[in-house]
């Protein structure tokens, strides 16, 4: 019987320095590529907690946005961050724990965070998030529509439902919209669900 892992900052050193990471795709989501592309107010405050090498957040940085804000649990992954992009701002690159993170954010972008956090933290998630988004801010990205994602039971990525996702963020958003993916690559297809989540 798998024991449930201790998720510190520790672990995901671990599995970063390991690359065991299993859900990095080695370069942006392209839900979420699709989406900053269509994006136009390049001043706006964006933040990409439990970011990993920020492949989101490197293709921000290259088109031209100038507020991104990564987050990550260790710094770990930032190595690699630097080393494809070695202009991103470092004063952009916080290491701590989210639930402990302050500030206002415009945009706050999901890719596998969620994912990754021990499933009874998803109420305070929720809440959180809330509480960083500016007025009218919203919360947009991707979520696995499937129960069991991982190869390891009881170990992230953790998953879910539609269904799920709906009672959870509707206690704390004005606006929930959550769809299938119609965008994934072919091996999350039809295990995606887009999620756009306004204050």
């Amino acid at each position: 019987m798998s024991q449930t892992p201790t998720l510190d900052d520790a672990y995901w050193e671990a599995r970063y320095r390991g690359h065991t990471d299993g859900w990095d795709l080695g370069g942006p989501s392209r839900p979420l590529k699709e989406f900053i592309e269509r994006l136009t107010d390049k001043d706006r405050r964006v933040l990409i907690p439990g970011c990993g090498r920020g492949w989101e957040g490197q293709l921000m940085h290259d088109l031209g946005f100038t507020n991104v804000h990564l987050l990550d649990l260790t710094g770990e992954p930032y190595k690699d961050l630097l080393s494809n992009c070695p202009d991103f701002p470092r004063e952009h690159l916080l290491i701590g724990d989210f639930f402990a993170l302050e500030g206002t954010y415009d945009l706050i972008l999901e890719q596998t965070f969620f994912c990754a956090i021990d499933p009874t933290l998803r109420s305070k998630y929720a809440e959180h998030m809330h509480q960083l988004l500016a007025p009218d801010g919203r919360l947009v990205g991707v979520l696995f529509d499937d129960p069991s994602p991982g190869k390891e039971p009881g170990s992230p990525p953790y998953g879910g439902s539609i269904t799920e996702y709906r009672a959870l963020f509707g206690k704390h958003f004005g606006q929930v919209s959550i769809e299938p993916c119609t965008n994934s690559i072919p091996p999350r297809a039809g295990r995606e669900v887009w999620i756009e989540l306004r204050k």
